[in-house]
């Protein structure tokens, strides 16, 4: 089930999940000293950077692409808004490492995950 149509529960949903995790990304930024919890706010980042893609190319294209297959999803957004699409491919370049890796971020890991997450919901919210 790669295409997902929109509908407005999915169109709501992804965009619940995509402030549910700027939210808690945020939350940890504000209260987490310097170095402690980098790769969960990345993790976080990425996450709502995928829901806001998936936002921009419901909004956009009509459907949003879930495969699992990176590429694929940046492809589909890049028709959507070709701009999003290079904010996608930073975080989804960060999400092996902070989720799966065996050392920390960097803090400018984290600022260029943040960033793009903020690039991608300001999209996802004017498209």
């Amino acid at each position: 089930m790669p295409r997902v149509d929109r509908d407005p529960g999915v169109l709501e949903g992804r965009a619940t999940k995509m402030l549910q995790f700027i939210e808690a990304a945020e939350i940890i930024l504000a209260l987490a000293d310097d170095d402690e919890l980098r790769d969960a706010v990345v993790t976080l980042a990425v996450h709502a950077g995928i829901a806001a893609s998936d936002v921009i190319c419901l909004r956009r294209l009509g459907y949003y692409w879930q495969s699992g297959n990176h590429h694929e999803a940046i492809e589909h957004l890049r028709r959507a808004d070709a701009r999003s699409a290079g904010h996608l491919s930073t975080l989804l370049s960060l999400k092996t490492r902070a989720a799966y890796g065996h050392d920390s971020m960097s803090s400018s890991n984290v600022s260029r995950s943040v960033r793009a997450m903020h690039k991608l919901a300001a999209a996802a919210r004017a498209a």
